[in-house]
């Protein structure tokens, strides 16, 4: 499986990265937010905007006892799971509002559903494809459910082992899924450059035949660029219209200028990568003048016998190659040389002196 469809857009190696803006929670509970993130974003070059379909109802239960309080190494730290939820969820409504205005704005807009109510809603919503988040990867019928609708998916594997991977994507296989793509996720927030583990996209991409790519929760743009040179064919960012404004995930999300930085710098590295290639390319054949060459440098007249003081190395390279400065040595002049010639083979006599 090199490449996977959604919509019009081929994703997979030889194509193009696909760059998601993730919305998440950044749109605050308000819709016209919500409407100015999908503009931002297409302004900014993304190729699809993602949400997250759930409620606090369908993801948790409303509880405060220890097990439902976020513990240490987050930046949710002490809060209580449902209470967050409950300020982080898209409402339902919208999402096929916003579906219709990212089309209108040529963006492919898809989701992460949570549980099976919410892939229902997303089938009526004709959404274009899924994305399963990494914390849902161990949740084998909520992916084999997302499998039976045909639809191209999107599977994050932050702290998945490699063989909870393979449950999962054999699960998806077996369900009738005959599209996927796999991301590389650290599942930090935000995620330290020091155990992103890039290297482990293209064993993905090897281990299971699928395209790879990254969904990063860095600060900055340096590791999906870094990813991209790497093969990742799909980058997925947070996306918010301003760290400041408060919210559960602002503080990873890239505002506009720094998507934009990003994928103006993955759209420069996909140039860079090229193919494998020697000799000179086009731009480079300009500046095979500035390569060495031998050349006569004193007035040689015809007959007199070539040697280091009348032939050198130098620049341009217009002449005979230096690799054949010692078949030049010793031999006669065909011609008479003036200095500055670049020495070429009719110049040569046919015979080295004794």
């Amino acid at each position: 499986m090199k490449e996977i469809q959604i919509n019009r857009r081929q994703v997979g190696a030889g194509h193009p990265v696909y760059i998601i803006a993730e919305m998440s929670a950044n749109h605050r509970q308000d819709f016209d937010q919500a409407v100015k993130i999908l503009q931002a974003a297409k302004e900014a070059g993304a190729d699809a905007v993602k949400l997250q379909t759930y409620t606090p109802d369908s993801i948790t239960i409303d509880c405060s006892n220890e097990y439902f309080l976020i513990g240490e190494g987050t930046i949710w730290e002490g809060r209580n799971l449902y209470d967050l939820y409950r300020e982080a969820f898209t409402p339902w409504e919208w999402q096929p509002k916003l579906k219709e205005i990212a089309y209108g704005l040529d963006l492919d807009l898809f989701s992460t559903p949570f549980d099976h109510t919410a892939v229902d809603f997303l089938e009526k919503m004709d959404v274009p494809a899924y994305k399963i988040a990494s914390f849902e990867v161990v949740d084998l019928p909520l992916i084999r459910r997302i499998a039976e609708t045909g639809k191209p998916i999107i599977m994050s594997t932050g702290m998945a082992t490699l063989a909870e991977i393979d449950d999962a994507v054999l699960t998806a296989r077996g369900a009738g899924a005959a599209q996927m793509a796999l991301l590389k996720c650290t599942s930090a927030y935000p995620a330290p450059p020091e155990e992103m583990n890039l290297h482990t996209i293209p064993h993905l991409a090897a281990a299971f035949g699928l395209p790879a790519g990254l969904s990063d929760h860095t600060l900055g743009i340096a590791v999906p660029v870094a990813a991209v040179a790497l093969g990742a064919c799909i980058i997925e960012k947070h996306f918010t219209l301003s760290r400041d404004i408060p919210g559960p995930d602002s503080a990873f999300s890239l505002e506009p200028r720094e998507f934009q930085a990003m994928v103006e710098a993955v759209r420069t590295t996909e140039k860079a990568l090229g193919r494998v290639q020697y000799g000179a390319s086009g731009q480079e054949a300009k500046s095979l003048t500035f390569r060495r060459s031998l050349f006569a440098v004193r007035d040689i007249k015809a007959g007199e016998v070539f040697t280091p003081e009348n032939v050198r190395s130098i620049r341009p390279g217009q002449g005979l190659p230096p690799k054949y400065l010692d078949e030049v040595l010793g031999r006669r002049a065909a011609v008479d040389l003036p200095r500055g010639t670049p020495l070429h083979w009719r110049y040569l006599g046919s015979s080295k002196t004794g």
